[in-house]
This record gives C-alpha cells, structure tokens and sequence, in this order.
C-alpha cells in the first residue's frame, strides 16, 4: 500500500511538471530569459548595427514583454521600416524587418492652375527620400489647402503609388482642379438698423459678380471672414452701437461644391448718444483742459468710436509736441443703458518730460548715415516732438531710396530720455530704362535713360537721357548734389538739347540747346529758395512758306541768358504721392545779361490737397497766374511766350487758346495768362492694388496780349472753360490716363480736343 501510493505520488507530480512546461505563458518564460545574441533579417539599405542601435537593448538584457515592446516602438519611430516583429527563442532574439520604399519620383498631373513648383514647395516628400504613409497623408492634408487658399474647394487629389525594382517607388498625385468656388450670396440675420446691402459693402467679401474677374473677394476665405466681423464691429461702432456683436458667422458649403452661401447672425442692441465727456490728467502741471479743442465730438451727438480714436490720436499728438513721447491717453467708456448714453473720460497718465538721447539708424548697407540723419528734424538733446518725428519720416520716405521706412521710439536710459530707432530697407536707386509710349502731345515716343539717384550712397542724383517723339527728340545730362558743401544746399548741373516740330500748332521747328546752373536753400521747415542761371541757343527754323509773317518775320537764331528764382511753399504729406496740404510757387525770371533776348517774366501759383474720404477720395484745386514783357527796345519773342491748352487747359489743343493768326490759324502764344483746375480722384471699386482711379475734373483758363498791333491777330482775354472725366491706371507697365473734356466757354478761333490719351511704360 504504502509503495503504490508512493509511485502514484511520483507520477502525479511527474505530470504536473509536464503540464507547467506545456501551458506556462511566453510572457512568463520571457521574463525568465536573458538575451545571449540578436539576429538581424532584412535590412537591406539599412546596417544591421544601424538597426542594433535603434533597437535599444543589447546582449545580456533581460527580455521581459516590456523590453521587447519598447524596442519594437522604437524601430517604428525611425519611418525605416514598413513592417518590423520579433521573436525569442532560447535567449536569440530574431529582429525581422520589411523597410520602406525609397521615393525614385514626385510627379502631378492635371494641375493647370497652381503650378508644378509651387505645389512641390508644400509638401514635405521628396526624391531619393523614405517613403511613409503618415507623410503622404500630412502632404495631401498640405496640398488641399493650397487649393482651398485658391478658392477651389471642389479640388480632388488622389496619390498613387507605382512600385519599382530595388524597393522604390513613384508618388504621382493625380489632381481634378474644378473651378473656382465663389461665394453666390451673403445673408444678415439680426439686423433692423441697416439693411444687407449697406453691410455688404462694408465687407472684404463680395458676391460672385461677372465684373470682379480681376479680384479675388468673391473666393470665400476663412480668414477673410474673420476680418469681416471685425469690419462690421467698426462699421456699428462707429454709429453708436457700443454693445453690438457678431454672433456667428457661418459658411455653407453647395451641394456641388461650387459656391458658398455665407450668413452672418448679429446682434445689434441700442444707439448711443454721447453723454459726459471729460478729459483728467495726471502729469504735473497740465491741465486736461488744455486738450479740449483735440475732441471731435460733443456730448448729444451719436457716438462714434472712429472719433473717439481719432481724438486719441489728436491729443497723443499735441501731447508729443509738449514733450510727453511716451504719453498714454486711454478712453473710459461707461454706458448707461437706461437712457442709451455713453460717458467719456479721456485719462492721460502720469509721464515726464522727455529729450532725445540718443538716434540710431540700421538697414542702410549702401547710403552714408549722414543722407538719412539730414532728413530728421530732431537732434540728440533736443526736446521730443512727434511732429516733427513723424515730418522726419515722411522726408526719409521722400527720398526714394528706400523700400520700406520705419522710425520708432523707444525708453532711454532715463524716464525723460528717448531712443529714436530709425530702420530703413534699401532698394534699388540705379535705372537703366528703354521706353517706349505714346501721348496725344507728341505721338509715339522712344526714351533712353540712366539715372542713378543715390550716388556713391550720397544722395546725389545723376542723369543722361534721350526722348525720340513724332513731334520732339531731346537729350538731357543733368547732376544734382542736394547737400552742397554739407550744408542744405542744393547745387546742380544741367545740359539740354530738344528739337520740336511745332508745325501743326504754329508752322516752325523749334531748336534749343544750352545749359543752366542751379542753387537752392531753405528760408525754412516749408519755405524754400532756388536760383538759375541759364544759357540757351534758341533756333527758329523750317518756317512754312504760307505761316504768319508774324512767325516769319522771326526766323532765326538767338541766344538767351537769364537768371531766375523759384521761391516755394510745401506742407503737403507727400511729395510723391500728396494726398492733403499746399504747394504754392513763385517763379521769376531776367534776360538780357548776355545773349539777344530781354525780357522779364514771373509765375504765381499753388495747388492744394485735400482728402474727402479716408484718403482714397482727394480733392485738389490748382490755380496760376502767368506775364512776361520785354525790356529796353527788345519784344517778346515766339518762344518765350506761354501757351495754354493741352495738359495746361484740357478740352484744348496744345496751344489751342490764345491769340492766333486768323490767315493762317497759327498759335502765336502770348504774354499774360491765368489757368485754373478742379479735380476730384476717386476709387471705382477694384482693388486698390490695381492702380485704377477716376477723375472728375473742370479747368478754366485763358490766354491774351502780344508786342504786334494788327487786325490780323485774333486776341481775346476772355475765359475758357472746360469740364471732363478721366481714368488713370497705374499699369506694370506704365502709366496710363484717358480723358474726356468738353469746352463749356471758348472762341470760335479755339482748338477743341475731347479726347486726351498718355501711355507709358519702361522695360
């Protein structure tokens, strides 16, 4: 008994044994095992010891599951490998490894509208690279939204990928581009105040319309929706709605993905009315009152946030010319829903008085630091003022050196000292120009010109140039130093040479050739003083056998010498491109120092700017008088007189006004004049990029007086007006202005043009 339980006890246990063997986990056998050696299988571009050190466990590492899992985790991570397992079999660990394609080509068919290299530029595959799939989708992911930025919402991109010998691989994305997905309405929901189409007009986004072929705001854009809300939070702001919102703004997409319908839910709540309006301040000695004329507003009046900056802005202003650079005026705006009323109070915070310390100029590589420092108004040491700062800025801007020009200011060593930065971006100066154009004045026209304005990066200005025209060929050599001897002095050269053929107007050729001198200084910030002298072979030729005796009789060569003076007044904003201020001239001019001629001449005129509409509607009004008269026994000869009409007196010839022969028609210029003009420039609804204004405009002029007595002589002081419309372009390649004027008053002996057309272009 007791030896056959003592066999059955060993049998039983025999069998657990057995059974613990068979149905123990791997997990815990791994746990039991050491790794003794790694295999690699299947690498192929990639070193098994490159794989080793991925791996991230070596020899003599105990193989738990943990381990193993890490180990395979990193594998995957290097993006080497398309498939990678490992197995455990007495203490050698098998690394099997399938390893990804490597990129042979990119290629894209069916775009027509984004371009190979841009779409290429996306993405981040290329040639010669390993291919992923989580790659392949971020890029199509990146290639989708270029299409959306063009507006092409209905794109379709599906990649394929071909297999080649060697584990490689073309990506090609085959592409359905569609068209492009316009917006084909904009709703309000919410409004009462103002009607859908007042708001539409207030936003970037504009309805898909056949005539914005040349825009872009009918292509829905997600950002450019934001930037509407915000657009019509101003737009309600600025008309008294303190409390209004945009709720939501919502894109719906067609069925066939081939326009959006966008809807705006808004929130309008009360108008306003200003209430209270005071003006606190807390810098010693100064009274807030003293800012009172710098609010646009009076209490009962609308609110309007656009005034309320505005007046910000005016005080910051008048603050800065008293010294306060760092001045901070903030508007506490409290409602009062109860009687729909805003309370205003202008606080002015605490700050010094302050100095400038210190002026830094940066970004000018070429141009001396001496040609932008002349053009700031302030000095180290001087008292801050930010009108001056901001005039210093539109003068460095003026000079056309530079692309881009920012003057900031910031704390100096002190609280009462500040740091002018002034940062400048450099472009190109130098001009080597062919052009070619045509104008109604001179026909068609050639010109060959090379200038370089920042010369040797001292501002000085040198040109040589030829004009070669149906009625005029001219050369021009010219040098201007606009600092002379360090000072402000403007000293120049000039050397001419023109030929016109004045046939149609008044029967001769014209042949000047000569040369002047200049000099010019301030009297002031705007005054400024220039003089000239001039010498000049003046030719009269090819006078038509049936012209005026009274042009006959003035055939020939004579010389001219002559100084004169130009005195002027300039505060526009811009010398450039002037949209508000006043420039007014004096130019007077004696010969008879020298040479033939002998005569006494002079001009007075100005011209004045001023914005309607957020400067993109400027209104200007020019006006000029004009006389010239002979001195000792010498008349006034042909070609010193003025002549009117043209660019001068539009809804005229060129010397179209004035007195004339009434034999032969020809112009014979005369010795007093006055003109005067009216335009209105505005924006006809294209993009501002474009260039493309109108002009709505009346001149008024008139012509008389000459040395010769005769019944011949048609000569009438009387006015000449003219009213017309035009449109400018700012094209690449050129300018580009048509008008149409109509003579309102005029004599039967004028000469009428309705039509003006002026095209240019360099290349």
């Amino acid at each position: 008994m007791l030896h056959m339980s003592s066999s059955r006890i060993i049998a039983f246990l025999s069998l657990l044994i057995i059974f613990a063997g068979v149905f123990t986990p791997q997990k815990v056998l791994a746990q039991s095992q050491v790794i003794r050696e790694i295999r690699v299988n299947g690498a192929e571009r990639v070193e098994p010891s490159t794989v080793l050190t991925y791996l991230g466990v070596s020899v003599g590492d105990p193989a738990d599951s943990a381990t193993l899992n890490q180990a395979l985790k990193n594998l995957y991570g290097t993006g080497l490998f398309a498939d990678v397992n490992m197995n455990l079999d007495g203490g050698i660990l098998m690394v099997n490894t399938t390893e990804n394609p490597v990129i042979n080509q990119i290629a894209f068919e069916g775009n027509d509208a984004v371009k190979d290299n841009e779409l290429l530029a996306e993405i981040s595959l290329r040639p010669r690279q390993v291919f992923t799939r989580t790659q392949i989708q971020n890029d199509l992911s990146r290639l989708y939204e270029i299409y959306r930025r063009s507006g092409r919402f209905a794109a379709s991109i599906d990649p394929k990928i071909i297999k080649l010998d060697q584990n490689r691989v073309n990506v090609v994305f085959e592409i359905v581009e569609s068209g492009v997905t316009k917006i084909k309405g904009i709703r309000f929901v919410g409004n009462e105040a103002f009607s859908d189409d007042a708001l539409r007009s207030e936003l970037t986004s504009k309805e898909d319309r056949w005539y914005r072929f040349l825009s872009s705001s009918d292509r829905y854009d997600p950002d450019r929706i934001e930037f509407d809300k915000e657009l019509l939070r101003r737009f309600y702001l600025k008309e008294g709605y303190a409390d209004f919102q945009v709720s939501s703004a919502n894109a719906e997409l067609a069925p066939g993905q081939k326009e959006f319908y966008l809807t705006f839910n808004v929130n309008e709540g009360p108008r306003y009315r200003v209430g209270d309006v005071a003006i606190s301040s807390e810098l010693r000695g100064f009274d807030g009152k003293e800012l009172r004329d710098d609010v646009l507003f009076v209490p009962g009046a609308w609110y309007n946030a656009n005034e309320v900056q505005e007046s910000i802005d005016k005080m910051t202003e008048t603050l800065g010319d008293k010294q306060y650079a760092f001045v901070d005026v903030r508007p506490d705006v409290k409602r009062n829903p109860e009687s729909d009323t805003v309370n205003i109070n202008f606080k002015i915070n605490e700050s010094p008085r302050v100095f400038v310390e210190r002026i830094n100029i940066s970004g000018n590589v070429r141009t001396i630091d001496k040609v932008i420092r002349r053009e700031i108004l302030l000095a180290e040491g001087d008292p801050f003022n930010r009108t001056k700062l901001a005039r210093s800025e539109a003068r460095i801007r003026d000079l056309g050196f530079f692309e881009n020009v920012a003057v900031r200011t910031n704390q100096g060593s002190a609280p009462d000292r500040v740091v002018v930065d002034v940062s400048v971006a450099e472009q190109s100066t130098g001009e080597l120009s062919i052009g070619a154009g045509f104008s109604t004045n001179d026909g068609p026209l050639a010109d060959l010109s090379i200038r370089e304005r920042n010369l040797l990066g001292k501002g000085q200005d040198l040109l040589f140039s030829t004009t070669i025209a149906g009625d005029r060929t001219q050369f021009n050599a010219s040098f201007t130093e606009p600092h002379f001897l360090d000072r402000d002095l403007s000293a120049g050269i000039d050397a001419f040479h023109i030929e016109r053929d004045l046939q149609d107007e008044s029967s001769f050729d014209q042949r000047q050739t000569g040369g002047a001198v200049r000099l010019g200084y301030p009297l002031s910030e705007k005054w400024r003083q220039s003089l000239k002298y001039r010498f000049e072979s003046n030719d009269i030729t090819d006078v038509d056998q049936d012209a005026s005796r009274f042009i006959r009789d003035q055939e020939g060569k004579r010389t001219t010498s002559a100084i004169g003076q130009r005195l002027t007044y300039d505060d526009r904003d811009s010398r450039l491109f002037p949209t508000e201020g006043l420039f007014s001239w004096l130019d007077a001019e004696v010969a008879g120092l020298g040479g033939d001629a002998q005569f006494v001449s002079g001009k007075l005129g100005s011209q004045y700017y001023i914005p309607v509409y957020k400067k993109s509607v400027i209104f200007d009004v020019l006006g000029e008088v004009g006389a010239i008269g002979g001195w000792g026994d010498e008349d006034v000869r042909i070609n010193e007189r003025f002549y009117l009409g043209g660019n001068s007196l539009r809804g005229f010839e060129r010397a179209g006004v004035g007195p004339r022969d009434s034999l032969t028609d020809d112009s014979l210029g005369g010795n007093l004049f006055y003109r005067g003009s009216a335009e209105l420039k505005f924006p006809l609804g294209l993009p501002e990029e474009l260039g493309v204004a109108g002009h709505a405009f009346s001149d008024v002029g008139s012509l008389w007086d000459l040395d010769e007595n005769s019944n011949l002589i048609q000569d009438e002081n009387s006015l000449r007006m003219s009213a017309g419309v035009g449109i400018s372009w700012r094209s690449p390649l050129g300018p580009v202005r048509v008008d149409f004027a109509q003579p309102i008053l005029e004599e039967d002996f004028d000469k009428d043009e309705v039509f003006r057309f002026s095209f240019g272009t360099r290349f």
